[in-house]
């Protein structure tokens, strides 16, 4: 079982940044593919970016947004740049062993944290 956590959600201005993190409670965290998902209000989960020996981004957040992990602290980061009203939504944290960008095909997620982005 894989427990995760993200943090760092808020609320912010358009053109501003935000780093999310999510933690994840196993001890081969670094077997798992990461991924962030986010679900705006009356839409479906979508793939942000996700991360395991490669990294990949959805086309709306390429050259804002960047992924990473640390190994040793069991944690993914998103950093967001250059956010935009249109980013706005519910972000996920996201784990299984081999990468997809499909949301159904992840076994563990977090809670959520929320970032809302002003125009």
């Amino acid at each position: 079982q894989v427990r995760l956590v993200e943090s760092g959600g808020g609320l912010v201005q358009a053109g501003d940044s935000l780093r999310l993190s999510c933690t994840a409670s196993v001890r081969t965290f670094s077997s798992y593919a990461m991924g962030w998902f986010r679900q705006a209000p009356g839409k479906e989960r979508e793939f942000v970016t996700g991360i395991s020996r490669s990294t990949y981004y959805a086309e709306s957040v390429k050259g804002r947004f960047t992924i990473s992990r640390d190994n040793a602290k069991n944690t993914v980061y998103l950093q967001m740049n250059s956010l935009k009203p249109e980013d706005t939504a519910v972000y996920y944290c996201a784990a299984r062993l081999q990468m997809s960008v499909i949301a159904t095909d992840f076994d563990y997620w977090g809670q959520g944290t929320q970032v809302t982005v002003s125009s």
